[in-house]
């Protein structure tokens, strides 16, 4: 965990995001399995979701999110000190998705390195690096949260094909001194539950087979029940504790910008804090969940409506597989 007095002088100095141009809708989700568009609103809130081509990948969104997020910085690729992309759909187990990011933006200097922590990977990567930069370690960062979950769905299964979509999110940290930036972090996990949100197959513990393929362990697994409950109590107690650290309540933060994976959940942990409905962003309809792009698109987003102004507090909250958690208070 950081406390505030130690997050003085690093900025999120540029933002982007990507998502494909294909558009899944409800709709289209009536004619591959057993749903319909009301069942899936009801239940979800979502709408629609976005699928990356046959030519995209998880290192290919990342790169069209980092360019505009480094446009926004005004910072050249080749200025880079360290690359960390947030990823639980690598383009293949090695080398590092990150490194094919580095090569794709022509970032020659840059260490690269991923970091899996599902659904909390944005908010992993962003307390990992302005603590490298607060060190004095490195002054130019990029992270990213990016995703290519069809890769990983299973399309028989209505209960998890309909939740997930595609696309990256990335940001710009700098040394800056006298910056406010990240005020507060939590970060947490609990591995006793790592079986009720997993792909079973794939790793050292199971390797692809052709029984292991024809069992479809490949895919996706959740217990969507046991999710909603660990994450509505995570994400609420993780927010509750960096408000706390950073001395502000709820009525101080602008914007909530919440893990995009189900509007019930969402309305849970904004009811549990008490905030009102205009604080908090939701995109989820548009996209559904991108796992570690997620928080990341979404900031984007609330960017460019303008939703933030400079000097607003935005609070963040994610949750995700092992499980992981995490909530960070920033002032932008």
């Amino acid at each position: 965990m950081s406390g505030e007095n130690q997050l003085h002088g690093c900025a999120i100095t540029g933002v982007g995001s990507y998502v494909p141009e294909r558009v899944l809708t409800n709709a289209d989700l009536e004619s591959i399995v057993d749903t319909t568009d009301e069942w899936i609103t009801t239940r979800t809130g979502i709408k629609q979701r976005r699928m990356a081509a046959d030519n995209e990948f998880t290192s290919t969104m990342a790169a069209a999110a980092s360019r505009k997020a480094l446009a926004q910085a005004e910072l050249d690729p080749a200025e880079l000190d360290l690359i960390i992309v947030a990823t639980i759909t690598p383009d293949m187990p090695f080398p590092a998705t990150a490194c094919l990011v580095q090569q794709e933006l022509g970032a020659a200097k840059a260490a690269a390195f991923d970091l899996e922590a599902a659904c909390s990977g944005f908010l992993y990567a962003l307390e990992i690096a302005q603590a490298f930069i607060i060190a004095g370690v490195h002054q130019n960062i990029l992270i990213i949260g990016a995703e290519k979950l069809s890769s990983i769905i299973d399309w028989e299964d209505r209960n998890t094909c309909v939740l997930f979509g595609d696309g990256a999110g990335a940001a710009v940290l700098q040394r800056r001194d006298g910056a406010r930036g990240v005020l507060a972090t939590r970060l947490g996990s609990d591995g006793t539950k790592a079986n009720i949100l997993a792909m079973p197959g794939g790793g050292c513990r199971q390797p692809a087979t052709v029984d292991s393929v024809n069992e479809r362990i490949h895919f996706l697994k959740m217990e969507g029940k046991e999710v909603y409950k660990n994450a509505v109590t995570a994400m609420t107690a993780a927010a509750k504790e960096v408000l706390e650290r950073s001395g502000l309540g709820i009525e101080d933060i602008k914007c909530i910008i919440p893990h995009q994976a189900n509007m019930r959940i969402i309305s849970a942990i904004g009811d549990r804090l008490g905030a009102t409905e205009e604080q908090v962003f939701v995109n989820l309809q548009k996209y559904g969940n991108t796992s570690a792009a997620s928080v990341a698109v979404a900031l984007d987003e609330a960017l460019q409506q303008g939703v933030v102004q400079r000097g607003d507090k935005i609070l963040i909250i994610a949750f995700g597989a092992g499980l992981t958690w995490g909530a960070t208070v920033l002032e932008w």
